[in-house]
């Protein structure tokens, strides 16, 4: 493809010009800021942590502080790979579905580092990596998460949707939702005490799980119905957190819903999953008034 004019160019041998698969590149070959901004924030985690790891800057087990620092990447990369659907529809950026690859791609390369990493901590010792894997539940989990974004990766090219076909693809890829519920759930088995970010990971996924539900059976939110989904998601983050706290620690879940309306201690998941779910609705409605509305 031409950069200048977006006409299809070919060499003698009938194949696209290399440069028509960088990642910072649209489907016709032309230069995209935003993909080349999505993809250097994707290699800035592994360039701070390999910048930390020449430093000697990982602490006394380097090792499992890579590990838990990738594993939490992994996480932000497919919540945010899940985030380019409900934000590309309200706030009709339909450029950011270029992006959704390449992110998808970045978290199932960020869960084999993990596991590389896990290897790198058993002095390489393969069998009992995968012994661990085997008699480890969480462990068993996060390899078959690994295992879904390994499928996931590999069909995500063009050649393989067209191969797949559409229908059968879009089916395939939704294996992401799943995927993510046990990365979510190998989070919270593997923290060890503070489990505040994984409560927040799983209520936002609540939220994009609920509006992928709603819009299936009644098509686009408004903006009065993604408050609403932001109030149901914070509700029910507040219930998962007072009841998985309670069971876990044996609180009195009078004193885990005190804590939640405790400020000084520290603001709680299901406040910032009303606020995430409130700022999409609020850029929806300033979408919707805005100057290009109409158009």
């Amino acid at each position: 493809m031409s950069m200048a004019t977006g006409t299809t160019e070919r060499d003698t041998a009938g194949r696209r010009p290399a440069w028509r698969w960088l990642p910072w590149t649209d489907g016709a070959g032309r230069f995209s800021a935003l993909k080349l901004a999505v993809f250097s924030a994707l290699l800035v985690p592994a360039a701070l942590l390999l910048a930390d790891a020449v430093a000697g800057s990982l602490g006394p087990r380097p090792w499992n502080l890579a590990i838990h620092r990738v594993g939490w990447w992994t996480v932000v990369f497919l919540m945010a790979s899940l985030t380019v659907t409900p934000l590309r529809r309200t706030l009709r950026w339909n450029a950011l579905i270029s992006v959704r690859r390449m992110v998808g791609v970045a978290a199932f390369l960020a869960t084999a580092l993990h596991l590389v990493l896990y290897a790198g901590e058993q002095a390489w010792d393969l069998g009992k990596v995968s012994s661990e894997i085997v008699l480890r539940f969480y462990l068993t989990i996060g390899f078959v998460a690994l295992l879904g974004l390994a499928a996931l990766a590999a069909t995500s090219t063009d050649g393989m949707v067209r191969r797949l076909g559409g229908r059968r693809w879009q089916a395939l890829h939704r294996l992401v939702y799943p995927v993510t519920a046990l990365a979510l759930v190998h989070f919270f088995m593997q923290t060890k005490a503070d489990v505040t970010e994984p409560i927040l990971f799983s209520g936002l996924f609540v939220w994009l799980m609920a509006y992928r539900l709603w819009r299936r059976r009644f098509g686009d939110p408004a903006p009065a119905g993604l408050v609403g989904l932001a109030l149901v998601a914070a509700l029910l983050t507040a219930a998962g957190e007072v009841v998985g706290i309670a069971i876990a620690f044996h609180a009195p879940p009078s004193v885990i819903v005190r804590a939640l309306f405790d400020f000084d201690a520290g603001i709680r998941p299901a406040w910032w999953v009303l606020a995430a779910g409130l700022a999409v609705a609020a850029g929806a409605l300033a979408r919707r008034q805005g100057p290009l509305a109409h158009r």
